[in-house]
């Protein structure tokens, strides 16, 4: 298994492709771009970021490293060691360029998917997973990373995210938070809610819209009819389209978003026009609803292929550097899969604590039921 994709390979070249570049590029949306699918660095007249050799192989690194862990998850998931697995294969720039925009200060409200921003926040790759294998509701404590549990229910963590700011915001800390939600999110009122008093309490929030295309099956031209990032518009704060396969202006972005937030500026809706390459989750086949002509068109555009492009061009890497990064995601895959089945189960009744502090006849009833029922499978021999 090579570093850079489990999925994504370097496009082949053909004269067809070739000739319909120019057409292609010029129908492609207005966006933010350092780092063109080829590999060229390009500048922008509002965003500019100058990085060290040794910053650029280290954001090369946290993608194809998060790269590495999700298709080991995926992989993992399918042998029946884990139930689901939400992949993040494609969003990788998105991910670790917003992430490491970040300061330690910061909170992040994360949905099921930010594996990458999970590893900039010095998460445990191996902790992610025991909410996918029903061990646990999630396997760190938000506090000592500043990155909340994981968020299933679509939407809701824009809300906490909103409130979290305005809290900090009465503290006078000049701290930041971001919320991740995808384009599917952003058609749930949790969003507009949060959008609202967001900008009417000036709230030092960053809302980080992920892209996709596709919410499950459902394509964004009909969840909504302008483009997403100018809905922040109707709110009164703005927003950005930034290409979210481009981990330069991903994290450029991303920088001064959080800047303005701090400087008392109110939110910021940075939508990440990227591509789900993989299916919405393991349980999902994306074969049903799009075509295989439109992923390979997403592939040409790949964040890490992209990246190495551009460090091998410009000098920034040698041939050393990738081979050192390939035994080490070779380490990373085999300490994720030694850690998952070494995961002990959890005691049975377990489910049924911390869920009401002072406890509620209703769980007390429905812990006798489950107790019976676990009961009655044991003989008489207590075999």
């Amino acid at each position: 298994m090579t570093v850079e994709s489990t999925a994504a390979r370097k496009p082949r070249r053909s004269s067809k492709r070739t000739a319909g570049a120019g057409a292609k590029k010029a129908a492609e949306p207005e966006l933010v771009q350092l780092l063109t699918p080829e590999g060229e660095r390009v500048e922008h007249p509002d965003y500019d970021i100058d990085l060290s050799s040794e910053e650029l192989r280290g954001l090369y690194r946290d993608m194809v490293l998060t790269r590495r862990f999700d298709a080991e998850a995926t992989a993992l998931q399918r042998q029946g060691e884990l139930g689901l697995w939400a992949s993040l294969l494609g969003q990788e720039a998105a991910q670790i360029g917003s992430g490491r925009a970040l300061r330690d200060d910061d909170y992040v409200f994360p949905t099921y998917r930010e594996h990458g921003v999970a590893w900039c926040r010095g998460v445990d790759p191996t902790n992610l997973l025991g909410m996918f294998r029903g061990v646990n509701h999630g396997g760190w404590d938000p506090n000592s990373n500043n990155f909340h549990l994981y968020t299933i229910v679509i939407g809701s963590q824009t809300l906490h995210a909103t409130g979290y700011a305005m809290g900090i915001a009465k503290d006078g800390a000049d701290s930041a938070v971001v919320a991740y939600f995808g384009d599917g999110a952003s058609s749930q009122g949790d969003v507009a809610e949060a959008f609202t008093f967001s900008a009417v309490y000036n709230a030092p929030v960053v809302f980080f819209c992920q892209n996709n295309q596709w919410a499950i099956s459902e394509p964004t031209e009909k969840q909504m009819r302008v483009p997403l990032y100018q809905r922040a518009q109707g709110f009164g704060f703005p927003g950005v389209r930034v290409d979210g396969n481009d981990v330069l202006a991903c994290l450029a972005v991303t920088k001064s978003a959080l800047a303005r937030a701090r400087r008392g500026e109110g939110p910021t809706l940075v939508e990440a026009f990227t591509y789900r390459m993989g299916a919405h989750t393991t349980s999902d086949d994306p074969t049903k609803y799009r075509a295989d002509e439109e992923r390979e068109a997403w592939e040409a555009k790949d964040p890490i292929l992209r990246l190495r492009v551009h460090l091998e061009s410009a000098g920034h890497a040698d041939a050393a550097f990738f081979e050192e990064l390939e035994s080490e995601s070779e380490t990373l895959g085999k300490r994720v899969r030694e850690a998952v089945r070494a995961m002990p189960d959890p005691e049975p009744m377990a489910i049924f604590e911390n869920i009401y502090a002072d406890g509620h006849a209703l769980v007390d009833e429905e812990r006798a039921q489950f107790a019976a029922y676990q009961a009655s499978f044991v003989d008489g021999e207590g075999n």
